[in-house]
C-alpha cells in the first residue's frame, strides 16, 4: 500500500457540500456497468470483508447488481450510487488544495466531475474506497453517512490518529 500524504481538509468543505434530501428511481434489476479495481491481496482481503457489511440500501435507493458481478463493486439504485474498493490512490490526494470532508468519522477526498456528480475517495485507510454519485446527489453527502459505518468495519486505519 502506498503512503497516504496529508491533504488539507478544511471545515468550510463540509458546510459548502450541503445536505439536500434527493429522490430518485431504480429498477432492483437493473446492473450497473463498473470497472473493477485490481488490487494488491492485502487491499483484497479488506474489500471483500467490506462486500459483506454493504447495506441492502443506501440514501434509500436498494442495492443493484454490478457488470461484472464482483465482491469489489457494488451499486444503488440505477447506478446514482456505485462504490469501488481498493482503486489505486487519486493523485489528487496529493494537491494540499484538494477539498476534502468527514461524513460519520470517515474522511473522504472530494472530486467534482465535469457534468456529473461528486467523487470521493476514503483517505488514511489500508484500502481506497471510492463512491461515485450521479448529478442527483451532487449537494447530498447522504450516501456517505450510510457507507461510513461498513468502511470504518471492514477497512482499517493507516494512520490511526487521522482515522478517529
Amino acid at each position: 500500500m502506498s503512503s497516504h500524504r496529508p491533504f488539507g481538509l478544511p471545515a468550510s468543505a463540509a458546510s459548502a457540500v450541503l445536505l439536500l434530501a434527493v429522490a430518485g428511481c431504480s429498477s432492483p434489476d437493473a446492473k450497473a456497468s463498473v470497472p473493477v479495481p485490481r488490487p494488491p491481496a492485502a487491499e483484497a482481503a479488506f474489500c471483500r470483508a467490506l462486500a459483506k457489511e454493504l447495506p441492502g440500501a443506501v440514501a434509500g435507493l436498494e442495492r443493484t447488481g454490478t457488470e461484472p458481478e464482483s465482491e469489489l463493486t457494488a451499486a444503488w439504485g440505477d447506478a446514482a450510487i456505485v462504490l469501488r474498493c481498493g482503486v489505486p490512490r487519486p493523485e489528487k490526494m496529493s494537491d494540499p488544495q484538494s477539498l476534502g470532508i468527514v461524513a460519520d468519522g470517515v474522511r473522504w477526498l472530494l472530486e467534482q466531475r465535469e457534468g456529473d456528480g461528486p467523487r470521493f475517495t476514503t483517505t488514511y485507510r489500508k484500502a481506497y474506497v471510492e463512491v461515485t454519485l450521479d448529478e442527483r446527489y451532487a449537494h447530498d453527502i447522504g450516501p456517505l453517512t450510510d457507507l461510513a459505518a461498513p468502511v470504518r468495519r471492514a477497512v482499517p486505519c493507516a494512520l490511526e490518529p487521522e482515522c478517529g
